[in-house]
């Protein structure tokens, strides 16, 4: 250190005079930087010591849990062939667990530690995970690697994230549905259209044209029906669709897992279609496609509203981004992410802006019902259309197999969602199967009739995905060829079941409700078109318990009566009711069964022909 008196910055001598007293100030000021100085370099040198003494904390992932497709492993180096089989063994339980996918994470312990691994242990960790996949019949994908850099004292090391799915064997591939809302013209149709087909638009809708089913659809460009397309991904991960000129049963037939989208009207005109389409085809997720350029538009809030009410996880995207500025779209996840944060919708939105942005949400999404991904793309550049992609892929089941086992194990009932004559096959029926197994030549019971009866009917073929199917489980979409069965006798609502169920069937029920909206007051007498399930029809409400009328956001139970016909109800299944703008949510809390109780007697025998 410098002796100040020494090195002349404060001499006596000279204070008296005028420059001396310059020199004094100077010598002031150098005195305060060099204790700032000394002071800094005091700091620099604690800091160091105190980071060598107090390292950043490890980060963690949540602990292995006993169930579920996600595996820790901290390292898979040379196992012996008995290590090895006992590896294999698990793996194969994961995948059932996953319904067909799991997702290993190496170089973490049970706990969650994230340890790593050198770049040699990796390799040899991978490689292993091959061969166990091998073993099972199924393939790897890495889908990405993180480096694990809290010990700057160590070598770089490295976590990985692997899925592993199953090859296809006997139609047996993962199926999720995907529901598709948003505003007219917002974009939904051209996005499936590219997605299915592997061919971007060309800015005018040419992308949109094969999934229109009606010629006045093609005319104006705006869907009014519900139709169906799918897009598969192989083991690999790679994606399967109609790119190569393939049939959708050769997609079924080399598809691991099947994303089934459901595409809905945007129109308010259509929003009884919409509607239905998401009460009874029981989507697994829904996608909200916004238009970049407008906004949250129109139907936009009725339909995230809807999602939400129904409970069905959502995500969201933003399209045309290729028709405006960055700053528009920018604004527009803005208005989204203001709208999600709202007390009514409660989500945490997450923008999807790489992959590995991609495969995070995918699995959140899953995991926590308030994360909602966004994505920004264009149907016209294919500007982030594959990290859509991605997400898709790795996407997991909401259901587990022990909720597919126990729901295979009750006795077979499938809704009616569609029906059909088909030239040389008869009377095709459409919709999905609730519960059980469903064979071809399986004899079951259709209704309820107008009279509240059931008849007798023989399933011939059962087509999914457009391609032959000898087995439907529960939780599966497919159409049932019932050979001459008289169409006249069937409507949409019904349901099919195994003849050793006793059905309940009632005019009238009880649901526990809460009006979302109403203009006036909702009391006895109201009439309102009801949504459970695949029913739908309208009531008048009989009588309110407790209350004389309700108002927006009051609760209370409500009975209703069918003014037409009865109908199968579950108790506990989700309602939805509407009239104009009168909308309000709840669930069934009791069945009052008709007059005349459902009778085994009243099964009528028909004549079935045999394909």
């Amino acid at each position: 250190m410098v002796d100040l008196a020494e090195s002349g910055a404060v001499s006596p001598g000279h204070s008296r005079h005028g420059q001396g007293s310059g020199s004094g100030n100077n010598g002031k000021k150098t005195s305060k930087k060099s204790r700032t100085r000394r002071g800094k370099r005091g700091r620099r040198r604690r800091n160091k010591k105190n980071n060598r003494n107090n390292k950043t904390p490890p980060p963690y992932l949540p602990p292995e849990a006993e169930e579920g497709n996600i595996e820790y492993k901290l390292k898979l180096v040379n196992p012996t062939q008995y290590r090895f089989e006992h590896l294999a063994t698990q793996l194969k339980w994961r995948l059932q667990e996953g319904r067909g996918e799991a997702v290993y994470q190496i170089g973490v312990e049970d706990n969650g530690l994230l340890v790593g691994l050198t770049e040699a242990d990796m390799k040899a960790s991978l490689k292993t995970l091959k061969r166990m996949a091998e073993k099972v019949g199924a393939d790897i994908t890495l889908l990405r690697e993180r480096e694990v850099d809290y010990d700057s004292d160590r070598n770089t090391r490295k976590i990985a994230e692997v899925l592993v799915r199953k090859v296809p064997d006997d139609q047996q591939f993962l199926d999720l549905r995907v529901a598709v809302l948003g505003n007219v013209d917002s974009g939904k149709s051209t996005l499936l259209g590219v997605l299915t087909q592997g061919e971007l638009d060309n800015g005018r809708g040419r992308a949109r044209l094969n999934l229109f089913r009606h010629l006045h659809e093609i005319q104006t460009g705006r869907t009014s029906s519900i139709s169906f397309e799918i897009l598969g991904f192989n083991s690999k991960g790679e994606v399967v669709n109609y790119s190569e000129s393939r049939t959708a049963e050769e997609i079924c037939e080399s598809s691991s897992k099947m994303i089934t989208f459901i595409d809905l009207a945007g129109h308010h005109k259509y929003l009884k279609t919409t509607i239905f389409g998401l009460t009874s085809y029981c989507p697994d997720f829904a996608m909200l496609v916004v238009s970049a350029n407008t906004g949250i538009a129109g139907t936009t809030r009725e339909h995230l509203g809807l999602a939400m009410a129904l409970k069905v996880p959502i995500f969201i995207v933003v399209s045309k981004v290729d028709l405006c500025f960055r700053g528009t779209v920018e604004r527009t996840v803005r208005q989204l992410e203001r709208v999600l944060k709202q007390p009514g919708c409660n989500k945490v939105p997450m923008v999807v802006s790489n992959p590995d942005d991609a495969v995070t949400a995918a699995q959140q999404f899953t995991q926590s019902a308030c994360i909602t991904p966004i994505f920004t793309l264009s149907s016209v550049s294919g500007e982030s259309l594959d990290l859509l992609k991605v997400f898709l892929n790795i996407l997991p089941p909401l259901s587990n197999s022990k909720e597919q086992e126990e729901l295979m194990q009750q006795l077979t009932e499938f809704q009616v969602d569609e029906i059909y004559s088909v030239p040389d096959v008869g009377t095709v029926v459409g919709g999905t199967l609730y519960s059980g197994v469903c064979r071809e030549g399986e004899r079951l019971v259709v209704g309820p009739t107008d009279e509240g009866r059931f008849l007798r009917l023989k399933v011939g073929s059962i087509q999914r995905n457009r391609s032959a199917c000898r087995v439907l489980r529960a939780g599966q979409a497919a159409t049932l060829a019932l050979g001459n069965f008289d169409r006249s006798l069937l409507r949409k609502g019904m349901v099919m079941v195994s003849p050793k169920m006793n059905p309940t069937i009632c005019c009238q029920f009880e649901a526990a409700i809460v009006l979302l909206f109403h203009a006036k007051t909702f009391r006895r007498g109201s009439q309102v078109t009801v949504h459970v399930g695949n029913v739908r029809q309208t009531a008048t409400v009989e009588c309110l318990h407790g209350k004389e009328e309700l108002r927006t956001g009051e609760r209370a139970v409500v009975r209703f009566r069918f003014i037409k016909h009865p109908e199968y109800l579950r108790l506990g299944a989700k309602l939805l009711f509407r009239e104009g703008v009168t909308k309000g949510i709840g669930h069934v809390t009791r069945l009052l069964p008709p007059s005349q109780n459902y009778d085994q007697n009243q099964i009528h025998d028909q004549n079935l022909q045999e394909h």
